[in-house]
């Protein structure tokens, strides 16, 4: 899957995939936003936009 254009996205799929990220690969937001070259910031209002936050102790958005 092409994740360049993961912030186009429906906020429920974005939701599950950087979960998923989360869970599996990256370590941190911050890994993430690097490894993926994506804007923390407008993927933290994304989520926002549904009510979810970045929890940094469990690692995702809830």
């Amino acid at each position: 899957m092409e994740i360049s254009n993961l912030l186009n996205m429906d906020a429920n799929i974005v939701l599950g995939i950087v979960n998923e990220r989360l869970r599996l690969e990256c370590d941190t937001i911050d890994d993430l936003s690097s490894r993926y070259e994506l804007d923390k910031e407008q993927l933290r209002q994304k989520m926002a936009a549904l009510g979810y936050r970045y929890d940094p102790i469990s690692n995702q958005f809830k």
